[in-house]
């Protein structure tokens, strides 16, 4: 069967896919939502790259903002999906990058045991700023606090650099600015330009599963130890 491995970002949690996994479970396909919050990118890393290594052939993979750090350390995925997400190379992290916006940092509530968490009010803004209030709520009400650290990990590995890929730009994200995702796109296969906000998988969620349903449809599986090098 057909296999997604969906990977949430900062602060989120696999629940923030609900809607994205549903649809495409029930069109037939495998989805696994890793959990993350495991103190480190290398932790983080391992918990998906062990949700990859159970499933029989290699499946299609999207990170979401931090995400992105997550699934470029990988090994053995078939297509790689990067959702307003950090396309790493050797040495960089998102914190290096500069990923977090004016506005996201203003978002940012530290914590006395160094975990930080974002002010419900200006999170609706920056990260779901295009979906509907209700769906807003929902999705803020999910969100978590955050372990320091994670945003200056940096992957040992590259997977984008043999492994086909799929940068999405979402052109209204108030979280990290579409300029810096069009510069990490160039390092993908393909780029797609979405007129959304930070978070599509909350207000526009069919746009995600028409994605991903295309890429199932052209994905062609390949062994786990088979790496494909493509030309940028």
């Amino acid at each position: 069967m057909a296999a997604v491995v969906l990977v949430h970002g900062l602060y989120h949690c696999p629940e923030h896919f609900a809607v994205v996994a549903e649809r495409l479970r029930t069109a037939g396909t495998h989805v696994v939502v890793p959990e993350l919050h495991r103190g480190s990118l290398p932790n983080d890393t391992a918990a998906v790259q062990a949700a990859i290594d159970s499933l029989h052939e290699p499946p299609i993979v999207l990170g979401h903002s931090y995400g992105g750090s997550v699934i470029t350390g990988l090994r053995g995925a078939g297509h790689l999906v990067y959702l307003a997400a950090f396309v790493l190379d050797a040495g960089e992290s998102a914190a290096s990058l500069g990923g977090a916006s004016p506005q996201l940092l203003d978002a940012i509530s530290p914590k006395p045991d160094g975990s930080t968490s974002l002010h419900p009010d200006r999170a609706v803004d920056v990260l779901y700023g295009d979906c509907p209030e209700p769906l807003a709520a929902w999705a803020v009400g999910l969100l978590r606090a955050q372990a320091p650290g994670c945003g200056r990990g940096v992957p040992e590995h590259h997977s984008w650099k043999h492994t086909p890929s799929t940068y999405v730009v979402c052109g209204q994200d108030r979280a990290i600015d579409p300029g810096l995702q069009r510069k990490m796109a160039s390092r993908c296969t393909d780029v797609r330009e979405w007129q959304t906000g930070h978070s599509p998988f909350i207000g526009q969620p069919d746009l995600i599963v028409e994605l991903l349903q295309e890429l199932l449809a052209t994905n062609t599986p390949r062994r786990r130890d088979e790496e494909v090098t493509t030309t940028r």
